[in-house]
This record gives C-alpha cells, sequence and structure tokens, in this order.
C-alpha cells in the first residue's frame, strides 16, 4: 500500500496494437493514519467516462494500480496510453509515461495536474488533455488514426453535460470494489474556498446538471444496492437535489453523497433525501473557527449552528462523515483535541482530516509562496497528510503530529465506543462497519490484494438497505422522525 509496483527495465518490447488503447489509473501511496478500505470503496469515474467517449472499433483495457495486481499490462501493447495525473502522484504518472513511450506507445496526460502544470507535465507526454478530457478524448484517438496527434488538446467545462454518455462500468473489476457504481450528476460547487482545486487558474467550471431521470437509470442499470455520488456538493441547487429524490426513490436502494452543511437549511430537502435512500452524507466542516472560514471564502452556516445540523441528519437517519482541515491560520495547538471532542460529542459516525495544503496555481498556494512560507515543491508530499508550509501558530513537525495523533483518537475504542449510535437497533452493525473500516488496514491489504473487497462488504451492505427501506417506511409514515435506522459507517464514506 505504500510502494508502487515495479515496471521491468528488461520487458521485451513487442509490436505495439493498432487502436488498441489502455487507461491507466497510477498507484499512490496510502496514509497509514487514515483507512485503506476508502481508496476501493468506488472506482473514479475519469477513466471510465473516457471509455464511454471510445469509438466502437477501439479496443480497451483499464487498469488501476492501486488494486495491488501487479504492473500494468501490455501484451498486446497498446497504440495509446491514457493516464490520469494528479499532483500526489505525477511521478509515478511520468514514470509510467516513459515506460510505455520507451516501447513504442503515445502516452497521453490528463486530469487536474496536466490542468494546473502543464508546461510540467508536456515533455512527459505525447499529448496532454487539458480541461475536459471526456470532449477532448475521441479527437485525440481520431488523430492518433491518423498519425497526426497533435501536442495538447483544450476543452472547457461548460458544454451541455446532459449529452455526455453514461460511464462504462463494464471494463471494472467488480470484485475489487465496495460498488462500481459511482455517479455524478452535477459538476461545480457554489463554494470556491481558496484551498480547493475548484479554484485552480484557468479552471473554470459552471454548476452543470445532468437529467434526474438520467442518473436513476444509470444506478438502476449497474444491478448496485449501493451508489456513491462523487459530485463536489450534490446540494448546491436545492430543487435540482428535490427532483433528484424523486427520480432516485422508486429504486428503493441506498446511496451516499457530498453535501455542504446548509443542506439542513429546509428539513423537507432532508427527509426527501432519506426518502430516496440516501444513507450517509460527506461534509466539508472544514474549521470550527468562524474566522478560518472567512478567509478560506468559504460560505456556510456559522460554526455554533453546526451541532444542530449534524442533529436534523441523524434525526432522518443520514450518517455524517465529517471533513475538517488542520492548520489554518487561527488554528492553534488545541485545535486537534477541541476538534476531536466536538466530533465524538455530536457522534459523528466518521470522520476525516487533512492537512491544509495549498494546491498549485490555486489563491492559498499565490499566498503562501507570496509569504515565502512554502517549505518545498515535493508534490508527492502534497497529499494533505503532510505540512508543506509553516504554520502561524505551531511548527510544521506539531501539524504533523497533531494529524497523526486525531486519527489515532478517532480510530480508538474508545472513540468508536463514544459515537456510538443513540437506537440501541443499530448499534451492532455501527460496531461491525467501524472496526473493519477504521481498524482493519492489515485486512484491507489482503482484501484487496485478493479482489474480496465486494464479497466481504456485500452483505453489510445489502443488510443497511433493508434497514433502510424498514426506516423509510416509518419515516413516511410520520411528519418528524422518532428514531434513526441502524444504518452503517459503509454509507457515510
Amino acid at each position: 500500500m505504500i510502494h508502487a509496483p515495479l515496471l521491468d527495465p528488461s520487458a521485451g518490447v513487442g509490436p505495439v496494437q493498432p487502436r488498441h488503447a489502455l487507461l491507466i489509473n497510477p498507484f499512490y501511496p496510502k496514509d497509514p493514519n487514515a483507512s485503506f478500505g476508502k481508496h476501493v470503496l468506488t472506482p473514479t469515474l475519469a477513466l471510465t467516462s473516457f471509455a464511454a467517449a471510445t469509438p466502437a472499433h477501439w479496443t480497451l483495457e483499464y487498469w488501476d494500480e492501486n488494486l495491488l495486481d501487479g504492473r500494468p499490462p501490455f501484451e498486446p501493447m497498446p497504440e495509446l496510453v491514457g493516464i490520469t495525473v494528479h499532483l500526489t502522484f505525477a511521478e509515478r504518472a511520468f514514470e509510467l509515461a516513459r515506460w510505455y513511450r520507451i516501447r513504442g506507445s503515445k502516452a497521453v496526460l490528463g486530469g487536474l495536474h496536466v490542468l494546473s502544470c502543464p508546461d510540467e507535465c508536456a515533455p512527459h507526454a505525447d499529448a496532454l488533455a487539458v480541461g475536459d478530457g471526456v470532449q477532448s478524448w475521441p479527437r485525440i484517438l481520431a488523430d492518433a488514426e491518423r498519425g497526426s496527434l497533435q501536442s495538447r488538446y483544450f476543452a472547457a467545462y461548460e458544454n451541455d453535460y446532459r449529452t455526455d454518455p453514461a460511464p462504462r462500468r463494464d471494463i471494472l473489476p467488480r470484485k475489487s470494489f465496495l460498488t462500481t457504481t459511482s455517479l455524478i450528476a452535477t459538476r461545480g460547487c457554489h463554494n470556491r474556498c481558496g484551498f480547493c482545486y475548484l479554484s485552480t487558474d484557468g479552471l473554470r467550471m459552471p454548476y452543470r446538471m445532468r437529467e434526474p431521470a438520467q442518473i436513476a437509470a444509470e444506478f438502476e442499470d449497474d444491478g448496485q444496492p449501493y451508489a456513491v455520488f462523487i459530485d463536489n456538493n450534490l446540494g448546491s441547487r436545492p430543487e435540482y437535489l428535490r427532483a433528484l429524490c424523486e427520480a432516485l426513490r422508486p429504486l428503493k436502494r441506498i446511496w451516499s453523497a457530498a453535501v455542504s452543511i446548509d443542506v439542513t437549511d429546509d428539513s423537507s430537502l432532508v427527509r426527501s433525501m432519506a426518502l430516496a435512500g440516501c444513507t450517509g452524507v460527506f461534509v466539508g466542516f472544514e474549521s470550527l473557527a468562524d474566522q478560518n472560514l472567512s478567509e478560506a471564502r468559504k460560505r456556510t452556516p456559522k460554526t455554533a449552528e453546526y451541532a444542530r445540523r449534524v442533529g436534523i441528519l441523524h434525526d432522518h437517519g443520514i450518517q455524517v462523515n465529517g471533513s475538517f482541515v488542520l492548520g489554518f491560520d487561527h488554528d492553534r495547538k488545541d485545535v486537534f483535541d477541541r476538534t476531536a471532542e466536538w466530533v465524538e460529542y455530536n457522534r459523528l459516525e466518521c470522520a476525516t482530516f487533512h492537512i491544509l495544503t495549498p494546491y498549485p496555481a490555486t489563491p492559498l498556494f499565490r499566498q503562501m509562496e507570496a509569504e515565502g512560507r512554502l517549505l518545498h515543491r515535493d508534490w508527492s508530499r502534497y497529499d494533505t497528510a503532510h505540512a508543506v508550509f509553516r504554520p502561524k501558530h505551531m511548527s510544521a513537525e506539531e501539524l504533523e503530529q497533531g494529524y497523526a495523533w486525531i486519527y489515532q483518537r478517532l480510530f480508538s475504542y474508545r472513540s468508536i465506543w463514544r459515537r456510538r449510535p443513540e437506537d440501541w437497533r443499530a448499534l451492532a452493525p455501527y460496531l461491525a462497519m467501524s472496526y473493519l473500516y477504521k481498524r482493519s488496514n492489515r485486512l484491507w491489504h489482503l482484501l484487496i490484494r485478493h479482489d474480496l473487497v465486494h464479497a466481504v462488504w456485500w452483505p453489510l451492505v445489502e443488510l443497511t438497505r433493508i434497514r433502510h427501506l424498514r426506516f423509510r417506511e416509518r419515516l413516511a409514515r410520520t411528519e418528524t422522525p422518532s428514531a434513526r435506522p441502524g444504518n452503517v459507517v459503509a454509507a457515510g464514506v
């Protein structure tokens, strides 16, 4: 889970197979403080979306190095290799591109790091897909067939999102993921936080939505009982989320999504989410200090409101995975203990922590650079698990130590027990899932390596779905829910 598979330099060079493409998600080291399991909950949508835009006369392979199946395939040697590039695994992406190019393949690099640092990526590729790669991919393939591949392809995120083809999930190894139903209904967010990748220079991503019926059909067609929405903020347009819930409700399946806490402005919307199968939300609280949120340009209710709003979600049977950023300029050494206490007191079923990280080409990066606070530009450490800048009220070492401490605290038996659900009927599945997800990294290594992820998780997911359907029946009969369902942590991660 830490080291990428070796690329054999002595591997033979076979003939390149015309009109054969290989799509690769490069390996990235896993944070030992967090759960290894979150990396195989659902596959990335980028490559399956590229696959959907591939003409039928091209053959296609998918390879995710993080599934621990060894080095990527090379028999047959692909004519074209498409590689997703994120700054934390940029060097691995470049290494893969170099390996295939030496053997006659053409390497196409795309992803956020290509958008933010194109000049850095260009020497490692035959072509760059800058911006919306789904639009560029068919043009890239056509040019490759003609032998006229361009060095850069540009596409904006302003097309009619409803016309994008549904991702091709048939190319995925289903046994390797908790669920292959990763969905994206919208793109963009009403926030433009200074530390978020959405504020990257040159990235203009207006809020765009697909038809609710399209999303419901994708969910139904994949045949999975549980889906994960990977939207930046599924609740940015409340009226759209309400319509989406109406489309999902007849499926009698469960799902989770990332939303901002202001989704609780209207409790009837939260009720619609629950009745449509929402069992968990990922909420970017970011900080418990209003000054931090204001300076980050995050539009959100006051932090004093957070606890009440978490209660609204819990009252509707929706579990909360809270996301917190550590190291803001108003954070002092007590931020770790205060945040842990708040998470436990409000019984968040799961919590995710990140060290504040200035991504290249964001306002935060420019600020840190201007103030001379960046420690280095080793992108592999810009993974939100390392301090890459000088904090104002503690040392970088103290920030990293506090980050490790808060994960150890929230993953401890004591904390898991303190955060147990108030409804006794939910206790057993909550504990089973918490221990499996939070305290089983050695087990996760075995499950991933032997393709057992889906087999082990499926019974717990199905139990969650059945329990939630019973809760939905009770909720539909009442104006205010009086009991919370026995959902499990998987629904909220």
